[in-house]
């Protein structure tokens, strides 16, 4: 399962890449639509702006918005900088590999085998959903078609 930090990490750029005509959006604002407790989101958004996703404007009309486009931010990599490594087995890490403690061998591992192709359908949705997709309603097999 993924975290309720990257859901809200994810409801967040959502919402920004929402904004009309890429006008800054107050936290406040992104917090009473989205449901997000303000002090968390803030949190999170000083996180995304530390790793280059959005930039902060101050002043009256000030507030976050997208630094990249919507549709170069993958969900798979929100998942993964909220999150970590988003395969469901340590040896199937593309960014944290390392064996199972009590693995006799990869090769011979029917978990593993079966996990591979789960892993490979998860990061192959997963790293073709841009938060642009999610605004627009593209789904899943129109995603998987491409």
């Amino acid at each position: 399962m993924i975290s309720q930090k990257a859901k809200y990490a994810l409801r967040a750029l959502a919402a920004l890449a929402q904004s009309e005509d890429a006008c800054p959006v107050q936290i406040s604002d992104i917090a009473k639509k989205r449901a997000i407790p303000k002090k968390f989101l803030e949190q999170i958004l000083l996180e995304l702006k530390r790793e280059g996703y959005v930039e902060s404007r101050r002043g009256k009309q000030g507030g976050y918005l997208l630094l990249r486009a919507a549709d170069d931010i993958t969900f798979g990599e929100i998942l993964r900088l909220i999150d970590g490594p988003v395969a469901p087995l340590p040896c199937l890490s593309q960014t944290a590999y390392r064996q199972c403690e009590d693995c006799d061998g990869e090769s011979q591992c029917e978990i593993r085998h079966v996990f591979a192709r789960v892993a490979d359908s998860t990061r192959n949705i997963l790293f073709n959903t841009t938060i642009a997709d999610s605004v627009s309603g593209v789904t899943v097999p129109e995603l998987l078609k491409a």
